[in-house]
């Protein structure tokens, strides 16, 4: 008698899932409204706005680097636990080497010269001058390239699509597609100025930069991105879907209706969730998953609810600043760097590249910016609704990605999903990373949807 009664609240469970994951209690709300924003300081001036795109050379005085270098020599440095290698954080011992290295050895101008041999350009939209790299590709006769708007995140920035750009730009035989890039920084990162008033949030940056590519002549253009990047362009495909070709994600993070529910029932039933062994497999059991979650998003709290704060004392030490940042690219690289002395850092990265990455942070004195957008966005996301995306889609799910979303629940967001990748290895800055493999997966993406552009009437 147990047996069949557990057996029929078994199947009542089972039918309940199966009308959810078929979206028969799905509502489907409004997209957002396309709106406007002033960020600039003060009023918004009643003149024309300037719309002149001017050409911009990265470059700093000495006494900048004056400063940098006194501040990492009079660094008061902590002294670590015993085998505790980077579970609490980045070791002081390994901040020491990072600053000795960074005094001797690390050379910016010759980084410097490196960003540089890339095209840079400033543009006021809505009061802030936005900062954006531009890079065009040389084309056979006849040839046409294909916009592609690239995003970044927190804490990397534009100049992880410096190895990426030359492998989508290039002429390639086995593809005729080849993309022209805009990589903008997002306003309060680097070069992009930070806004003056609260609530930019990705929203206000999505329309910011659709309006950027409309400057540049751009009616419909691609959209690429991960982390913050891959939030942007999911909204930049509801407000303006008919700008957008294709929306290729390397973080797909979705909030479905009644997941919690999904996640308690697939803690005990994981089948009634997902047929799939390795769908199942990256999001349970759910528990385990948000514990490794937890352990990695301690700084996203303290973002989300007082930046300012924290902004003062990275502001204000660079060893303090790339200690912060580095722990992002040990763990968020290989959560098994949480048990090396390295980090696994050296494993994956040169200290040179990793290093810039944090110069134009500390250089701009935009950490602090930077983590507001947390505090913009965070709060808003928990609670905004469903919406469906449905442009043309594809996802590159990386296997050392802070957390996996299994292909049936992209669909059920994506709705246009043509393409979903199970990659060989990589994680969160994919395109800092694995710049070859992320750039096979957005030319495969892009040859699907021009191919299917043809084929339709």
């Amino acid at each position: 008698m147990i047996f069949k009664v557990i057996s029929v609240f078994v199947l009542l469970i089972a039918v309940i899932v199966a009308l959810m994951l078929g979206g028969v209690f799905d509502t489907a709300p409004e997209p957002p409204e396309y709106g406007d924003g002033w960020w600039g300081k003060g009023e918004k001036p009643n003149t024309p706005p300037d719309e002149s795109i001017v050409p911009f050379e990265i470059q700093f005085e000495q006494s900048v680097f004056n400063d940098l270098k006194s501040r990492i020599r009079n660094t008061r440095f902590g002294v670590g636990l015993e085998d505790s290698r980077f579970n609490y954080g980045v070791r002081p011992e390994y901040m020491r080497n990072v600053a000795k290295y960074w005094l001797s050895s690390y050379n910016w101008t010759k980084q410097q010269e490196e960003i540089n041999t890339f095209d840079h350009f400033k543009t006021n939209i809505e009061g802030l001058d936005i900062h954006f790299m531009h890079v065009k590709p040389t084309l056979k006769a006849g040839q046409k390239a294909v916009p592609l708007l690239m995003i970044h995140g927190w804490p990397g920035s534009f100049y992880e699509y410096l190895k990426i750009a030359p492998l989508l730009t290039k002429v390639n035989d086995q593809s005729d597609v080849v993309f022209e890039l805009i990589c903008p920084s997002i306003p309060g990162y680097t070069f992009s100025e930070a806004s003056h008033k609260k609530g930019l949030d990705a929203l206000a940056v999505a329309r910011i930069f659709d309006k950027l590519m409309k400057r540049l002549g751009f009616r419909q253009y691609y959209i690429q991105g991960g982390d913050w990047g891959a939030y942007i362009i999911t909204k930049i495909a509801l407000i303006t879907p008919s700008s957008i070709l294709g929306l290729h994600s390397n973080m797909a993070t979705t909030r479905l209706p009644l997941q919690p529910l999904f996640l308690m029932i697939g803690s005990y039933f994981p089948s009634l969730i997902f047929s799939s062994k390795e769908d199942q497999d990256k999001v349970f059991p759910a528990g385990e998953k948000m514990a490794h979650i937890m352990l990695e998003t301690g700084y996203m709290h303290i973002q989300a609810t007082k930046p300012d704060t924290v902004g003062s004392a990275l502001n204000n030490s660079p060893i303090g600043l790339a200690a912060y940042i580095l722990e992002k690219f040990s763990t968020w690289t290989d959560p098994k760097g949480r048990d090396m002395d390295d980090g696994g850092i050296d494993k994956y990265w040169t200290l040179d590249e990793l290093l810039t990455n944090i110069m134009l942070y500390w250089m701009t004195g935009s950490i602090t910016p930077s983590m507001r957008f947390y505090k913009e966005n965070i709060a808003n996301a928990l609670q905004e609704p469903f919406y469906k995306i449905n442009v043309p889609s594809a996802v590159a799910d990386f296997p050392m990605e802070l957390s996996h979303t299994p292909e049936p629940w992209v669909r059920k967001q994506y709705v246009d999903l043509m393409q979903y990748t199970i990659m060989p290895r990589g994680g969160h800055f994919a395109a800092f990373e694995e710049p070859q493999l992320l750039a096979d997966d957005i030319r495969k993406f892009v040859t699907a949807v021009e191919l299917r552009k043809v084929k339709t009437p």
